[in-house]
């Protein structure tokens, strides 16, 4: 089906947000409650049968603070579709859908992990980067580039990382790719 009859299927059968076309790309935004049987909608109607990828956007300092973005693609007929949804500060949830594509489980996790953006419904919602226990989320726009101290030995720096050049270096070099992968900064560097 061609990408225009999928989005005005979608339109027919649930309430859109919002729709737009950017360099040959199209984005909708819809309903939080809503997707759930959008995506299964996508999937199981409209033939987008792969999760692309899922990812959250932090607005911070506006509201709603997050978005979650769906990448879907149809592999039968190579069209993409972009679904969005605002996400509250005050209410950072929305429903899995790792029931549509199980694939959606890592991704859930890691965004849960990350900005802490909870799932309902999701099988194992548990911390998928950072240790259990830890309570911020590093890839919120308020938390510090430099990190923040932890009394946690042996489990993570103890002190804010320093920022320049990152923990792995590469120095310009005529080694061969085996030698100059990137090592960890020694401090007398």
């Amino acid at each position: 089906m061609p990408l225009a009859d999928s989005i005005t299927a979608i339109e027919g059968k649930f309430s859109i947000l919002g729709k737009k076309e950017f360099r040959g790309e199209t984005t909708l935004t819809v309903q939080r409650e809503d997707i759930v049987a959008i995506c299964r909608f996508c999937k199981e109607t409209l033939g987008f049968d792969y999760l692309i990828d899922m990812a959250s956007v932090d607005n911070f300092g506006e509201e709603p603070r997050f978005e979650m973005v769906y990448e879907l693609s149809s592999i039968a007929t190579n069209e993409h579709l972009r679904l969005k949804l605002a996400v509250s500060e005050d209410e950072p949830n929305v429903a899995t859908v790792s029931g549509v594509w199980p694939t959606a489980n890592w991704h859930e996790r890691e965004i849960f992990d990350m900005m802490g953006i909870s799932f309902t419904g999701h099988p194992d919602l548990r911390r998928i980067l950072m240790w259990e226990g830890y309570p911020y989320f590093p890839l919120r726009k308020d938390f510090p580039l430099g990190g923040k101290p932890t009394e946690v030995p042996e489990v993570a720096f103890t002190k804010a990382a320093p920022l320049e050049g990152g923990p792995f270096v590469t120095f310009p070099t005529t080694a061969t790719t085996k030698d100059r992968e990137p090592r960890a900064r020694r401090l007398e560097d």
